[in-house]
């Protein structure tokens, strides 16, 4: 009777460890956002052994990595732009210098985007969503 509750016990945590490392939003959060590419085949398998063993945390692991994009391939054009490069196009009343934007974006990039385009729509931030990425109004 101990043999078999250890062989359940074992298998019970053989599978939740699978499950819980079988999501590509863990294994690699640097994905996170895309929308779109070449399915991962290592992520997809490790989803669906999850199907295998418990079918509905299987199908949550494949929803949350479809709707995270971490299922997703990288295509290699990652590109990070310093907060401190950031801090310099704000100004002491929180707006953002668009052209020191768009010269910014196209030398970390590679894109020149259309800020000044009048379909644009821009919409007004807070200080607290600038602290969300680091970055503070000069004063």
């Amino acid at each position: 009777m101990r043999t078999r509750s250890r062989v359940v016990g074992g298998f019970l945590v053989a599978t939740l460890v699978t499950q819980l490392t079988a999501c590509g939003t863990l294994f690699y959060p640097d994905r996170r956002g895309q929308i779109d590419g070449k399915v991962d085949p290592l992520i997809v398998g490790l989803n669906a052994v999850g199907i295998l063993f418990y079918v509905i945390p299987g199908l949550i692991a494949f929803g949350v990595d479809f709707a995270t994009g971490a299922i997703y391939l990288p295509d290699n054009k990652v590109s990070q732009v310093d907060p401190e490069q950031l801090n310099k196009l704000v100004d002491a009343s929180g707006k953002v210098d668009l052209d020191g934007l768009k010269a910014l974006i196209l030398t970390e990039t590679g894109h020149n985007l259309p800020l000044d385009d009048p379909r644009l729509i821009q919409h007004s931030g807070s200080v607290e969503q600038l602290a969300a990425y680091a970055v503070r109004p000069l004063s």
